[in-house]
């Protein structure tokens, strides 16, 4: 059930993993400042936060584990970095998110927005390029994906089902939503072969490193 910790440069791949899943919280913080919409994920956060009235940020955390419950039936590996997702994101939304500076001006809730979008797709890289496993939510894509579906596909029914549950449970779509959705991918893409750390026999020896990519874009 649990992923090997890499032998390689082991304190770097945790400071780097907690750095990027610190900027993913803040990012997410911006779109909730914003208020412009939020990705589909946090969307059905919100949702619950408003129905159930407790903070987005326990949410999160509380999703990630109830989303890691369903890793057991489609045989997932937990690694180090799954756990300081599932914890670190929503923390970092509770600490953050009431605190950011808001206004009813347009113009810097869309910066809120693309400033938000970019500190994802760093943080992702980090986080991900560090290699101590995938998140809640992108495991489970994952997962199903093993089961003869496409990761195309999967990611786009399960997202598509979050954001409906989050809409009904009174969430909001919007500038943001059509931001995160259309931004994060090439973002990521960008930033996840840059920052990714690669074994260090590959780098000592000249041997060809293979390049990490991403199953889809991060969740949080």
């Amino acid at each position: 059930m649990f992923l090997p910790m890499p032998t390689d440069r082991g304190i770097e791949r945790l400071i780097r993993c907690i750095a990027g899943l610190a900027c993913f919280g803040l990012g997410i913080s911006m779109f909730i400042t914003a208020e412009l919409g939020l990705a589909p994920w946090d969307v059905f956060h919100q949702g619950v936060s408003e129905h159930v009235g407790i903070g987005i940020g326990l949410v999160i955390q509380i999703a990630s584990f109830a989303v890691l419950l369903l890793w057991i039936p489609l045989r997932q590996r937990v690694g180090v970095g799954t756990i300081l997702n599932a914890i670190e994101i929503g923390l970092m939304v509770s600490l953050v998110g009431n605190h950011l500076p808001s206004t009813d001006q347009l113009v810097p809730r869309v910066l809120y927005v693309f400033g938000g979008l970019l500190i994802v797709g760093l943080g992702s890289g980090l986080y991900i390029g560090a290699g101590l496993g995938t998140g809640p939510r992108d495991g489970l894509m994952v997962g199903v994906a093993a089961r003869g579906i496409s990761v195309h596909v999967a990611r786009t029914a399960i997202e598509a089902m979050v954001l409906v549950a989050g809409l009904l449970l009174g969430g909001s779509i919007g500038f943001g939503t059509v931001a995160f959705t259309l931004g994060i991918g090439p973002l990521v893409h960008q930033t996840i072969p840059r920052l990714a750390m690669h074994p260090a026999a590959a780098q000592q020896t000249g041997r060809p490193q293979r390049r990490v990519t991403s199953p889809g874009p991060p969740r949080s």
